[in-house]
C-alpha cells in the first residue's frame, strides 16, 4: 500500500515536465522557420546591400537607387501577378511574351490617345490570360503546356504586328501616356508609384479577402478546397486573368518609359518572375505565399545585378549565375523547411 503511494507522484513528477516542454521547443522551432521563410530574403537583400555600400561610392546614392527602383518596377509588377498564379500551384510561362506585346500594343495605340495606349494591352493580354485559366481550369491541362503555347502565340503575334520586328512603333514624348512612364513624383518614378499601388492592393486582396483565401485553399489542397466549397475552376481562371493582364500593363508602361515598343525585351521575363517569386518565399508546390516577398526578391535580383555592373570586370552573365544560384539555395530551403514542419 505505502510503495504504490510513494511511486505514483514520482512518475507524474517526472512526465509533467517533458509534456509541457516538447509542444513548446516545437511551437518556437516552427515559428522560426516560418520567420526564415517569409522574411530570409529580406535580411540577404539588406546585407548584400550594406556590404555593396561599403565596397562601392557609386552604390549607395540617391541617382543609383532611384534608377534600382525605376528599373524593378516593370519586373514586380509582372511578378505579382506570377505570385497569384504560383499560390495555386501553378505556373505562367506567358508573361514575358505579353509584356512584349503590351508594349508593342501600347505604343501603336498612344497614337489614338492615352486611353487606347493603356486599354488595348489590358484587353489583349487579359484575354490570353482569360483562355489560360479555362484551359488549365475547364479543360484540366498542365498549366505548363498551356502557357508555353501562350507565350509562342503571344510572342509570334508581337512579331505579325511590327512586320518581324523590322517596325518599331513610337511614343510622342510631349505626350500624357509618355509622362505616365518618365514623370516623375516626390523624386520616384511614376512607375516606381504605380508598382507600390499596386503591391498595396495585391497584398490586400491576398491577404484579407475571400478571393485571397480562395487561393490558398486551392494551392494548399485542390481536392479539400472544393469540398468546403471554394471555386477552384473560377479562382484559377481569374488568377490567370490578373497575371495577364499585369504582364500586359507592366509592357505598356515600359513603353511609356522607353518612348516606344521594344520588340526584343521580355526574353526570359517569365524565368526572372518566377526567380524572384521563388526568392520572396512563395512555395512552388503552392499553398503559401508572400507578396511583399516577392517584391523584395525581384529587388535582390536588381541589386545583385547592379552590383554586378559596380564591379564592371564581370558580364551579365555571371548576374545568370548568382541569380541561379541563389534559386537554388531557396528551393533547398523551402524544401528542408518543409521537412521540418511536417515532422513536428
Amino acid at each position: 500500500m505505502t510503495t504504490t503511494k510513494t511511486d505514483a507522484p514520482v512518475v507524474a513528477a517526472s512526465n509533467e515536465p517533458t509534456d509541457a516542454t516538447e509542444p513548446a521547443g516545437s511551437a518556437r522551432s516552427e515559428r522560426l522557420s516560418a520567420l526564415v521563410q517569409q522574411h530570409g530574403a529580406l535580411a540577404v537583400l539588406v546585407l548584400v546591400a550594406l556590404v555593396a555600400s561599403f565596397s562601392f561610392d557609386s552604390f549607395a546614392t540617391v541617382d543609383n537607387f532611384t534608377n534600382m527602383a525605376t528599373g524593378s518596377a516593370f519586373l514586380a509588377v509582372v511578378a505579382l501577378g506570377m505570385t497569384f498564379v504560383i499560390v495555386t500551384g501553378g505556373i505562367d510561362l506567358s508573361v514575358g511574351s505579353l509584356f512584349a506585346l503590351g508594349g508593342v500594343l501600347a505604343a501603336w495605340g498612344s497614337r489614338h490617345g492615352t486611353a487606347v495606349a493603356l486599354l488595348l494591352p489590358l484587353a489583349v493580354c487579359g484575354l490570353i490570360g482569360v483562355v489560360n485559366g479555362l484551359l488549365v481550369a475547364r479543360s484540366r491541362l498542365a498549366p505548363f503546356i498551356v502557357t508555353l503555347a501562350a507565350m509562342l502565340g503571344a510572342r509570334g503575334l508581337m512579331l505579325a504586328l511590327t512586320d518581324e520586328g523590322a517596325n518599331t512603333y513610337l511614343v510622342a514624348k510631349d505626350s500624357l501616356f509618355a509622362e505616365l512612364g518618365q514623370g516623375s513624383t516626390l523624386g520616384l518614378g511614376n512607375p516606381v508609384w504605380i508598382t507600390l499601388a499596386l503591391f498595396a492592393a495585391g497584398a490586400l486582396v491576398l491577404r484579407r479577402t475571400r478571393f485571397g483565401q480562395h487561393v490558398y485553399a486551392v494551392g494548399g489542397n485542390e481536392d479539400a478546397a472544393a469540398l468546403m466549397g471554394a471555386p477552384v475552376a473560377r479562382t484559377k481562371i481569374l488568377v490567370y486573368t490578373l497575371s495577364g493582364l499585369l504582364a500586359g500593363l507592366a509592357g505598356a508602361l515600359n513603353a511609356a518609359w522607353l518612348a516606344s515598343g521594344v520588340t526584343i525585351l521580355g526574353n526570359g521575363m517569365e524565368l526572372d518572375a518566377i526567380s524572384a517569386v521563388v526568392i520572396g518565399g512563395t512555395l512552388l508546390t503552392g499553398g503559401l505565399g508572400y507578396v511583399s516577398g516577392s517584391l523584395v526578391g525581384v529587388l535582390l535580383l536588381k541589386v545583385i545585378q547592379n552590383v554586378i555592373n559596380q564591379i564592371g570586370s564581370l558580364g551579365s552573365s555571371y548576374q545568370l549565375v548568382v541569380s541561379g544560384a541563389f534559386l537554388a539555395l531557396v528551393v533547398i530551403a523551402q524544401t528542408w523547411l518543409g521537412r521540418r514542419r511536417r515532422l513536428m
